[in-house]
């Protein structure tokens, strides 16, 4: 069983900057990508950036020039360097990783760290 421990939420001023970092443990075989989503009140959870197993990186269009994904491999860890930050990027922000099981990937989630960025 894969579990996933984040940290680096908190409160900011707008056009500040924090660092969340996600490390991955347990039964982890392969790991296909890792990323973050984030979820605001209200509203729909939402991807923010994913780096796959190859290194691509995927990321909304809300967040280019801001946010930067990174990956520690030895570490089984993600992190997610936010840069202007504005209050909209508000939310919980949720880990994500999914592991290789046979042919089928299955996705693990982290229990969310709060982001809040006051104007």
């Amino acid at each position: 069983q894969v579990q996933l421990v984040e940290s680096g939420g908190g409160l900011v001023q707008a056009g500040g900057s924090l660092r969340l970092s996600c490390a991955a443990s347990g039964s982890i075989f392969s790991i296909n990508a890792m990323g973050w989503y984030r979820q605001a009140a209200g509203k729909q959870r939402e991807l923010v950036a994913v780096i796959t197993n190859s290194g691509s990186i995927v990321d909304a269009d809300s967040v280019k020039g801001r946010f930067t994904i990174s990956r520690d491999n030895a570490k089984n860890t993600v992190y997610l360097q936010m840069n202007s930050l504005k209050r909209e990027d508000t939310a919980v922000y949720y880990c994500n990783v999914r592991v290789a099981a046979g042919t089928i990937p299955t996705d693990y989630w982290g229990k969310g760290t709060l982001v809040t960025v006051s104007s």
